[in-house]
């Protein structure tokens, strides 16, 4: 009973996700580790299921494990420079080979309608073609690529048009040129190349590493573009994925997913759950949400004077944000404080507050407000609090919308209890973290 309770509460939860990303684009990069992992065989039955609740696929796939095995077999040396293989003629044959022997895996697994199998019933068309024009990617630092390429167009229609008909699109990591050349290249950048071609929604890279850590090896859940470029200490692959992410998001795809592949599951807790499971790279090319400083003061004021003159917030001081400003968070646009909030935390009751979310009245509907909410739970997990709580008068419907649920005043920390103002009577709402 408990297991089939908890089925129909994440299938609730997991409802306005579902709708959000019916008829949405997403470009799904699979690496060649990922395709030998012991857990391929889910990950496909996962991308089936996405395909069934109409999402609009485009799968590609890498190659670099089996092109290796297929050079060791051969008694070939394999040449990597700034972790782009070089590849010579006698690698093409390689990566022909893979490459085409992925492929045929790929689409024979997503053929797969046996009884009792998760994709029963399913009726699955994946096409390919020669949708990327390739061009040598030439020498760099005196080194000849001889036979690794990069993208030269997309075409971008062609995509489209199959997408339009509910087929997944698969692309292998090959390019072919207007002269008839055969030009291997990263999967990464292809990925990269075809999301921005086609306007995609999504880009998810999917691979070994389970996404970003931190300094405290604690994996972070999102970064916009200023914070990813500021990363340090990444392997070179970690790295060439994070630059395709920057890269990505700086020229128009809003949201870029890191994940693992080793983790049941992971696209769709990725897709389907409010914490995800990797870390996701986002847009943020004018708006910087940072902790506030002493300097943000007279911008908090600005914000929250108008907000508690309608007596929508409590009144705060100059001086009494002053010496909570610590607890602040803020999102500036051009120097300009547009939204801020605040986290205080109660450790005796491992319960956290967040207090005074306002976003500019000209900067409202672009989610502002939910960045800021989820800088809050990212901290109050860190400290770690298992609740978080907010107290409001005018605003329960958006706070309802996020998760939260009404929750009784004896629910709250003694302390927050004594202080309390029943004149007031704001609405308690908690949300587990």
């Amino acid at each position: 009973m408990n297991n089939t309770q908890a089925f129909v509460d994440w299938f609730r939860q997991s409802s306005p996700y579902i709708h959000a990303h019916h008829g949405k684009t997403i470009v799904i990069t699979l690496t060649g580790e990922v395709v030998e992992s012991d857990n391929f065989r889910h990950i496909i039955h996962d991308i089936a299921l996405l395909n069934s609740l109409g999402i609009r696929l485009v799968l590609i796939h890498g190659a670099r494990p089996q092109i290796q095995q297929r050079l060791n077999l051969r008694g070939l040396e394999s040449h990597i420079h700034n972790n782009v293989r070089i590849t010579d003629v006698d690698a093409l044959e390689a990566v022909k080979d893979a490459s085409g022997s992925i492929r045929c895996s790929i689409e024979a697994m997503l053929s797969l309608g046996l009884p009792n199998s998760p994709m029963h019933g399913a009726t699955i068309r994946v096409t390919g073609g020669n949708y990327v024009t390739a061009k040598p990617m030439g020498v760099h630092q005196g080194v000849d690529f001889q036979h690794t390429g990069s993208v030269r167009s997309i075409n971008a229609e062609a995509i489209t048009q199959q997408l339009n008909c509910g087929d997944i699109v698969l692309i292998s990591p090959l390019g072919y040129s207007p002269t008839g050349e055969i030009f291997n290249m990263p999967a990464e950048d292809l990925a990269m190349q075809t999301a921005l071609a086609i306007k995609a929604d999504k880009l998810i890279y999917l691979d070994n590493s389970e996404g970003i850590f931190d300094a405290g090896n604690q994996l972070v859940a999102q970064l916009s573009i200023a914070e990813a470029k500021q990363l340090t200490a990444l392997s070179d692959h970690q790295q060439h994925v994070i630059n395709a992410a920057i890269e990505a998001s700086s020229q128009g795809i809003e949201r870029v997913h890191i994940i693992s592949n080793q983790i049941d599951g992971t696209l769709l807790r990725e897709l389907f759950t409010r914490d995800g499971c990797g870390t996701m790279v986002y847009a943020d090319s004018y708006d910087v949400t940072r902790k506030a400083s002493i300097n943000d003061v007279g911008g908090i004021l600005n914000l929250i004077r108008p907000l508690e003159q309608k007596g929508i917030l409590v009144r705060r001081s100059r001086e009494h944000l002053e010496t909570e400003i610590e607890q602040f968070v803020v999102i500036e646009r051009d120097g300009m404080v547009i939204g801020c909030a605040a986290l205080y935390h109660y450790p005796q009751d491992s319960l956290a507050e967040l207090a005074c979310v306002v976003t500019h009245p000209e900067y409202r509907g672009g989610e502002r407000g939910e960045r800021l909410l989820h800088w809050v739970e990212s901290e109050a997990k860190k400290l770690g609090m298992t609740q978080l709580f907010v107290l409001t008068t005018q605003t329960a419907h958006w706070f309802r919308e996020q998760g939260f649920e009404p929750a009784d005043t004896a629910q709250l920390p003694t302390q927050k209890q004594q202080l309390y103002n029943y004149q007031r009577n704001s609405k308690v709402f908690i949300k587990p973290l």
